[in-house]
């Protein structure tokens, strides 16, 4: 930054703006948002940001009602470009001075080159806006263009980087210098008289600053109130190497009735696993990119807290054990039953689970496209012989079974000691899936076994009874 007349501050030119956001602080992002909500052309507004972010703008000239650069456009060409906002008049300037000395906070804020919130709340409600608004920053450009141009667009994501340095800049676009201000909050006696007030070197006077004014802060409840305004959230936390360890519930002092406290202890670390999977996907996917879910039954909750106790504690065990039969009790299952339901669970949650435990009939649209599926699967050598009952079809001669689940996509299933068991992850090609199910050596043959079938007996394969 360079010294500058008392109207005027120059900034040099910054360097190229590798990779970030170009407006860190709330107030530069405000700047950013009139910019792009009120250009008609959003193509210029990204080339004007590819631009800045090149670093192909000149030194930037900010005074009072307009902010000046040179940029340097892809083919070397060099247009002046100016961006104009109004100034406030000496009355608004009279009305904000006034609300600014009502807190000392605010004062101290300034000088500490952040923009209070409740300021520009307060300025608001008074009919003053510091911020630019939709359509307040108007464009003048020496490539023609009548509206923001990729020129202009490049000086106004400067201009953020700028304001991100020092609030100041804004309020000297709005019609006062740094020093000036500081002269007339003096005045209304925010300042001790005769104590310089500390300014940066690009205040209107090129002077050091040599006092220092005390930091009062702002209100919590008044910075809440802020609302839309409100500066950004903190950076979000780091990951965890482990999730974390629930405290000891193994005391002298018997628990209270009801309580089991082994039960209590297992519940605890399985939500320790659980936040720690949830804050995982946030900080890989962003909060906002994971879609709502619905809230699980009973007794799908009770497969999942299963799950979480036999990977807890590896299954075995008399506390393991008990918390078992318990939630198998709890949700009307036996104790095979739960288990099938958590290596469902583990396969793909409720949906799976749902697959696992229920028949629902197959009919329609539906069972066109199962059956499609079924036949362009294999080829016709290939294809096995299925045996359909409602939404499930099993390889006839062997322990192999596909079920298809309601968002269409097929689920492999063996059965072993009577039952069937899920043997793999969804998918949505049929014969893919049965691989899973087919990994047993004794299945493989059976299912050779079962494609050495007659052309006749394949082709009624997929719509069999």
């Amino acid at each position: 930054m360079n010294a500058h007349d008392n109207e005027e501050r120059t900034f040099a030119a910054l360097p190229p703006a590798r990779g970030g956001a170009f407006a860190r602080t709330w107030w530069g992002r405000a700047w950013l948002t009139a910019l792009e909500d009120g250009a008609l052309d959003a193509e210029q507004v990204r080339t004007g940001r590819r631009l800045a972010r090149a670093g192909a703008v000149g030194a930037v000239s900010v005074r009072p009602g307009r902010v000046t650069a040179v940029v340097r456009d892809t083919d070397l060409a060099q247009h002046r470009a100016d961006v104009l906002l109004d100034r406030l008049s000496d009355a608004q300037w009279d009305r904000l001075l006034g609300l600014a000395v009502e807190r000392a906070g605010h004062v101290a804020a300034l000088l500490d080159r952040e923009m209070p919130p409740d300021l520009v709340e307060d300025a608001g409600t008074v009919g003053i806006d510091l911020l630019p608004g939709l359509g307040e920053l108007e464009a003048e450009c020496g490539c023609g263009a009548w509206d923001h141009c990729r020129h202009t667009a490049a000086v106004c994501y400067q201009v953020a980087r700028l304001l991100d340095q020092d609030p100041f800049v804004l309020l000297l676009l709005r019609g006062r210098t740094e020093r000036r201000l500081m002269d007339d909050l003096q005045e209304r006696g925010t300042t001790p008289p005769g104590t310089d007030v500390p300014v940066g070197p690009d205040s209107g006077d090129g002077e050091e600053a040599a006092g220092s004014a005390s930091h009062e802060g702002v209100d919590a409840a008044e910075a809440y109130a802020a609302g839309d305004i409100l500066p950004p959230l903190p950076a979000a936390p780091g990951l965890p190497a482990e999730p974390g360890v629930p405290p000891s519930l193994d005391t002298d002092a018997p628990p209270p009735p009801g309580v089991e406290p082994a039960a209590l202890g297992t519940l605890a670390a399985l939500t320790a696993v659980a936040a720690r999977a949830l804050l995982a996907e946030a900080l890989h996917d962003g909060a906002a990119g994971r879609a709502p879910t619905a809230r699980p039954t009973m007794a799908q909750d009770a497969v999942r807290l299963a799950a979480g106790v036999r990977e807890g504690a590896g299954g075995v065990g008399p506390s393991a054990d008990a918390l078992t039969e318990r939630l198998a009790r709890g949700s009307g299952r036996d104790r095979d039953q739960l288990t099938a339901a958590v290596l469902a669970w583990r396969h793909g949650g409720a949906e799976a689970l749902s697959v696992c435990e229920e028949e629902w009939p197959v009919e329609g649209e539906t069972l066109a496209r199962a059956r499609a599926a079924l036949g362009s699967a294999w080829e016709e050598d290939e294809r096995p012989l299925l045996r359909a009952r409602a939404n499930r079809w099993t390889v006839v001669g062997t322990a192999c079974q596909l079920r298809l689940g309601r968002d269409g996509r097929w689920w492999p299933y063996r059965e072993e000691g009577g039952r069937w068991w899920p043997a793999g992850e969804a998918g949505q090609d049929p014969a893919s899936v049965l691989v899973a199910a087919m990994a047993r050596p004794d299945g493989e043959e059976a299912l050779s076994q079962g494609s050495a079938r007659s052309d006749g007996a394949r082709g009624a394969g997929p719509t069999g009874g």
